[in-house]
């Protein structure tokens, strides 16, 4: 035996799930008590990996359920083409590969990349999930990133402080598929801070500090209000994966009852075939009481607990929580507390998603989401748009941004009464609502002003449907003025300079009569009169006091 290994002791940190609260997995830390055998293991390839299979076994005598996360150099991985003593110690404790993933650390420089992404794809084709530790401040090169393609990105804390490049990992994320962890957390405000950027998962001495044992209860500050980063579609069903309760298809009822016994927060267990693709789904309260019954020991402890499991209820990896409810909804109403596994694009199972997380997320959503409402159209506020406007910023994404108004408003509700305003108001939320389509997203910010955001090609449409239809108040016509300023990749860094530049545009549009529009673009000046005519100087045919647009 090595003489490192007689200093060496490991502890476990949890990896937070943000939305759910619960431990969706322990990171596995060396700790020698003398020496500093990690630096002699970033320069010794086979000594990283002996360290890897000692953390790994660390984690299996603690009995643990939970996923793991290993730690390995990637020059390790670059230099042995793999790591096959670990996967046959998975194997011979009797855990599943795509229970433990290898979190891949700098330095990244002098690394043959090539060999590198050769080895990621053989630990992935024995099933091992990939994670990309050091983000942010490491020196992992942005293309070897995404030629990776992790399955779970983990960004430094420090990287908070840079809330656009938070964001632009987001959109990374999603569009490798990947999860975004922040780790190092030691603070509630950058607990809130990666909550609002989009992150799934968060580790650091907030939540719990590495420990000897696996910790079995965690602290989550409440989640702040404000918007959340989530698709239209609705949230990601991987923000909601819980680990899985995982046992081979050939498992007697004996065995399943031992680990429910033993684990009171396991709701159901998962039974596996060889390549861990779940075919039958034991629901605890349901198989516990089969078995608690008269001579149910004796039937069927040692039979195959397949007989007491249902067909399982799957959903891929890239689906979203509405449809996880249309899956739950198949069926009969005594399987609706059972968990929905997760599977990936081999089938294989990598966690389970519970209902009652997801009612209760979605339930906030929509809360939220309502509070956010203008009461009078319910259209949503400023900040929904422009929360988009900066996803749309992070994205590269050309987008349209617009303010809508109508004219003279004081001087309609001064002459037609509030009553009229208000229905005129609320006609004109319905008009945009209507005529948008697509990503086309409206907002009503107060008063008489609206924004739109749209791609565009989309806005002409829009604008077409609102500026010619017959607008009254009080029997008096009225008309409408649009300013548009066309933002293009590079020429706004977020929401606020995008409505820097529609300011000067929305008085230009006020200064001409009848129905306009103008449209400018960010970081050049002058504007297009799309719409409208100078200003004559008469007064408008019921103003008040003020001959000018209100």
């Amino acid at each position: 035996m090595d003489s490192w290994t007689d200093t060496l002791r490991f502890a476990f940190q949890p990896v937070v799930n943000l939305t759910t609260g619960g431990v969706a997995g322990l990171e596995i830390l060396a700790r020698p008590e003398t020496g500093d055998v990690l630096a002699e293991a970033r320069r010794d390839p086979e000594l990283d990996g002996r360290l890897a299979v000692s953390a790994f076994r660390a984690a299996a005598r603690k009995e643990t359920l939970l996923p793991l996360y290993v730690n390995v150099f990637a020059g390790t991985l670059a230099d042995l083409g793999g790591l096959t003593p670990l996967h046959d110690a998975v194997r011979a404790a009797g855990r599943l590969p795509w229970e433990v993933t290898i979190d891949v650390g700098p330095p990244y420089t002098h690394v043959p990349q090539h060999a590198l992404l050769e080895a990621i794809g053989s630990l992935r084709e024995q099933g091992f999930r990939i994670s990309a530790d050091g983000v942010g401040d490491g020196d992992v090169p942005l293309r070897l990133l995404t030629d990776m393609a992790p399955d779970l990105l983990k960004l430094d804390a420090s990287m908070l402080t840079r809330p656009a490049a938070v964001r632009a990992m987001r959109t990374l994320c999603d569009e490798l598929a990947s999860l975004l962890c922040i780790e190092g957390v030691e603070t509630e405000l950058q607990c809130a801070s990666a909550q609002s950027a989009g992150a799934q998962l968060a580790q650091g001495e907030l939540f719990a500090p590495p420990a000897r044992l696996p910790a079995a209860e965690v602290y989550v500050p409440p989640r702040s209000p404000g918007p959340a980063v989530t698709p239209r579609s609705g949230p990601s069903v991987l923000e909601f994966v819980r680990p899985a309760a995982l046992l081979p298809a050939t498992a007697s009822a004996g065995q399943v009852r031992a680990l429910l016994t033993g684990s009171p927060d396991v709701s159901g267990v998962l039974l596996v075939d060889p390549d861990g693709v779940p075919v039958r789904s034991v629901h605890r309260s349901r198989f516990l009481l089969s078995m608690s019954g008269r001579y149910g020991h004796a039937l069927y402890a040692d039979r195959p607990a397949a007989k007491l499991g249902d067909p399982p209820r799957t959903v891929g990896v890239d689906a979203t929580a509405w449809e996880v409810l249309d899956v739950v909804a198949v069926g009969g109403r005594d399987r609706t507390s059972d968990d929905v596994a997760v599977v990936d694009r081999y089938g294989r199972c990598v966690g389970v998603v519970r209902l009652a997380d997801l009612v209760r997320a979605l339930a906030e959503t929509r809360v939220e989401e309502a509070a956010g409402l203008n009461p009078l159209t319910r259209l949503p506020g400023s900040d929904a748009i422009t929360g988009e406007v900066d996803r749309r910023i992070a994205d590269g994404r050309t987008f349209a941004l617009s303010w809508l108004d109508v004219d003279h408003f004081k001087q309609v509700n001064d002459g037609a009464g509030f009553a009229a305003g208000d229905e005129l108001i609320r006609s004109v939320g319905r008009a945009l609502q209507h005529a948008a389509s697509g990503s086309t997203r409206v907002g009503h910010i107060g008063g008489d002003d609206f924004l739109v955001l749209a791609d565009p090609e989309g806005l002409s449409p829009l604008a077409a449907s609102v500026l010619d239809a017959p607008w009254s108040a009080g029997g008096r016509p009225v008309t409408l003025s649009l300013a548009t300023v066309l933002c293009e990749p590079g020429s706004v860094t977020d929401h606020r300079q995008a409505a820097a530049c529609l300011a000067p545009l929305k008085k230009a549009a006020k200064s001409l009569s009848g129905a306009s529009w103008v449209l400018g673009r960010a970081g050049l000046s002058g504007h297009e009169i799309l719409r409208g005519a100078a200003a004559e100087p008469a007064r408008a045919e019921w103003a008040v006091a003020d001959p000018g647009k209100g």
